[in-house]
């Protein structure tokens, strides 16, 4: 079931193509399946807590962090798999950009989902690309300009789909996963990041 949509279909179509490349179908059907499994299956996943407006607050979904260096409020980073090595490896053949590092995201149903934010430079100073890799349920990625609200658009992330977020995408957009009233399933979202 898909999930109610923020925006008119018709933006779907507007996207910024300076700011972003999407491939729906990046891996196919059978792969998808089975990454899904295997990550659902093996990642250690944990409920981290996020600093929000002065205070600490549980994040409304699982995660983990793979590869070099870690994210601000993860304790550690995991060792590769092959899995996702091979996934990696796939990723960077297509966008050209070599990737050192992974943070996976696992929104368990509806309820799950991140707030309205910008990624960190991952090298201080430069635009970076970052990849995003979906599996499992549809989920909507919503982007608005930081500067004017009203700006925005909406893109629906599907199973096995590749999103290349371009470098001014984090500097000028903030982005989001909303919550949905609808009845969902899993999804695991892979974001690949160039890290020093």
């Amino acid at each position: 079931m898909e999930q109610m949509k923020l925006f008119e279909d018709a933006e779907l179509y507007k996207l910024p193509v300076e700011l972003m490349d999407y491939h729906p179908y990046f891996f196919s059907r059978a792969e998808s399946d089975a990454y899904y499994q295997i990550l659902m299956n093996t990642v250690p996943w944990e409920q981290r807590e996020m600093k929000m407006y002065d205070k600490m607050v549980i994040r409304p979904r699982l995660s983990a962090w793979y590869g070099k260096g870690k994210e601000e409020s993860e304790s550690v980073a995991l060792e590769w798999t092959p899995e996702l090595l091979a996934i990696k490896s796939c990723v960077e053949a297509k966008t050209g950009v070599q990737f050192s590092s992974v943070l996976l995201n696992y929104y368990r149903d509806g309820n799950d989902s991140v707030a309205w934010h910008s990624d960190k430079d991952t090298v201080p100073g430069l635009k970076t690309e970052i990849a995003s890799v979906s599996f499992g349920q549809v989920r909507a990625f919503d982007f608005r300009h930081k500067n004017n609200h009203q700006i925005k658009h909406s893109l629906e992330l599907g199973h096995g789909s590749l999103l290349l977020m371009k470098g001014d995408l984090q500097r000028y957009w903030e982005h989001r996963i909303a919550k949905s009233a609808m009845p969902m399933t899993g999804r695991i979202n892979l974001t690949f990041r160039i890290v020093v």
